[in-house]
């Protein structure tokens, strides 16, 4: 009989124990993680559990003209759906009822009230040169203010700038210790701003010049006095003051604005006229600094058009002292981000670091990824729905899997008797990982159990089997060709893991077809087929190979006991295979 094979088999043979230890930890730290996050349950989809329905109606700009048609409704509907439901997992549903509405359902346990600030927002967003900016709701401190830096290897001196703090007066760094000190450190900081912006804007005709005309002068001043009113009147701390302070501002115009810096305090800013326009952003995603500080990022990309300008705006307030070597990153009329920079910024690529948590970060990067919306939407209602198929149909659902489940488990202990043990491990393993996974993907990648997932779950229980089946079938093979049990699994396992891997595969293959060419709940049954196919591999790989390994050592199965499921003799077994020795070599004998 062959001796097992040396290298990498015989190690794995040897010490079984490695994969089955790695298994288990994997298993305890994933359910460690599910009961850190606090989320112990998979999120339901909205057929299961109800959710939250709301009704956006399409309006037309003043003095515009009509907009609303099917192919802009069409755009809209997906750009929403991407951005509440980018992955396909996460069960919300966007879909058009009549000519100008727009319903959007999203699953118990999402959070509406950020997908009702993601869902109908126009997402205007400019890119506005800080002018002037003053803390409010608290004392004016010098605060840390995020950094603008190329993408990629950030310049030493664009580095630096994430660990500096940028003074809250309006020209010049100032140690004024209250906003009203800050906010006149200038005397009037709306004029006086707007006269020292490089940008043409009104305010640089305030003073009588050879070729302005008087009246043209006296517009440019009632403009600036209306701003600095504006300006003097606008309280950030006051949600509905908030709300209306960017309406009917044009990009061309210098505006007043409200944001928060990095210790949650709102600052109002006065900002120059729009320089880049967030149509220019060609690409936006939320990253983080693993090899720094800086934490969470927004990295964009601009277009050709969009680089030159932000290049030339950059440059101009690298020049500046603070605040003016900001710029405001200006979304649907709220500061969202006032970066500064320090060196002109090219190459079309940009790094925002320095105020950003995780959410914030991949909220703005979402935003800006996916675009404005072709038309202005109008939230119309906002109505809870109760499930439309309830706790009913999924205890039902879940009795069908119990069955097929018990099914299963009954025919391997009918047919394999004691090799049932390590099916029926293998299956519990697996359905543990499934159900730890499916709660960690809920608040990971919006991942909700909807009825066809479900489906998808327990059609795996099937395809787990399988696995176990062909690994089974190949030992028995080769005891019935005369090996005994240890050597028997050892030569079974490469053949059978091929096998195993082809039908996986397959399966595999099968199930991210059907979630690419599939919209809306059939996703839901693809992904749970396809995450459940990998997770196969890895209990076969991992968990059921080693086990066997393991109980081929014993002598309830090495001896093939009648209830081991490998008793010889009720497989047919040849007689056992013996090695033969070559017959020597005939020796003369002479004589002496």
């Amino acid at each position: 009989m062959a001796a097992p094979k040396k290298g990498r088999s015989a190690s794995s043979q040897s010490k079984p124990g490695r994969s089955l230890a790695l298994i288990l930890i994997a298993i305890v730290a994933l359910t460690g993680g599910m009961f850190a996050s606090g989320h112990t349950t998979p999120r339901l989809g909205i057929d299961l559990a109800g959710g939250t329905s709301i009704t956006l109606t399409a309006k037309n700009e003043p003095g515009q003209p009509n907009a609303i048609n099917k192919t802009n409704m069409d755009t809209a509907v997906d750009i929403m759906n991407r951005r509440v439901n980018g992955l396909g997992v996460s069960e919300a549903e966007v879909q058009t009822q009549g000519s100008d509405n727009i319903i959007v359902n999203i699953p118990k346990g999402t959070n509406s009230e950020q997908a009702r600030e993601q869902v109908g927002t126009t997402a205007k967003l400019y890119f506005r040169p800080v002018l002037a900016l003053e803390v409010q709701g608290g004392a004016a401190t010098a605060t840390p203010t995020p950094s603008t830096s190329t993408s990629g290897s950030p310049s030493p001196s664009a580095s630096e700038t994430g660990d500096k703090a940028t003074s809250t007066s309006s020209a010049s760094p100032s140690t004024s210790s209250s906003p009203s000190a800050s906010a006149t450190s200038q005397g009037r900081p709306v004029t006086d701003a707007l006269k020292a912006d490089a940008s043409p804007t009104p305010s640089t005709s305030s003073t009588p010049a050879a070729s302005a005309s008087p009246s043209a002068s006296a517009t440019a001043d009632a403009a600036t006095a209306a701003l600095q009113a504006k300006y003097e009147a606008l309280d950030c701390t006051k949600a509905k003051v908030r709300a209306v302070t960017g309406d009917g501002v044009k990009p061309s115009e210098p505006t007043v604005a409200c944001g928060k810096d990095s210790q949650g305090q709102w600052q109002k800013f006065v900002l120059g006229p729009a320089e880049v326009s967030g149509t220019e952003v060609e690409k936006a995603q939320a990253v983080f600094d693993t090899q720094g500080a800086s934490g969470w990022q927004v990295t964009m990309d601009f277009t050709s058009k969009g680089s030159k300008q932000f290049a030339d705006v950059t440059g101009r307030l690298s020049q500046n002292q603070a605040p003016q070597n900001e710029f405001g990153i200006v979304l649907d009329g709220e500061v969202v981000s006032n970066p500064y920079v320090s060196t002109s910024i090219t190459g079309g690529s940009a790094q925002i670091s320095g105020s950003f948590d995780q959410t914030e970060a991949q909220d703005l990067a979402n935003m800006l990824s996916y675009g404005a919306l072709p038309l202005t939407f109008q939230e119309s209602s906002v109505t809870t729905v109760t499930a439309a198929l309830g706790g009913e149909q999924l205890h039902a659902g879940l009795i069908a899997g119990a069955i097929g489940l018990a099914l299963v488990i009954i025919y391997l202990v009918v047919y394999y008797r004691g090799l049932s043990i390590v099916a029926i491990a293998s299956l519990l393993i697996s359905a543990a990982l499934t159900y730890v996974i499916m709660a960690l993907l809920g608040p990971a990648i919006g991942f909700a159990l909807n009825l066809p997932a479900v489906c998808g779950a327990i059609v795996a229980i099937g395809i787990t089997a399988d696995s176990f089946i062909v690994f089974f079938e190949r030992i028995r093979d080769e005891i019935r060709e005369g090996r005994s049990l240890r050597p028997a699994v050892e030569r079974a396992w490469p053949r059978a893991r091929r096998t195993i891997l082809v039908s996986d595969f397959v399966s595999f293959l099968a199930a991210a077809v059907l979630f690419i060419v599939t919209v809306g709940k059939v996703q839901g049954f693809a992904f749970t087929l396809g995450l459940t196919t990998l997770l196969d591999v890895v209990v076969v790989f991992f968990f059921t190979k080693p086990l066997m390994t393991i109980l081929a050592r014993k002598k309830f199965f090495a001896e093939g006991h009648s209830w081991s499921g490998l008793d010889p003799q009720r497989l047919g077994a040849k007689p056992p295979l013996r090695r033969t020795r070559r017959p020597s070599a005939p020796v003369d004998m002479k004589e002496a």
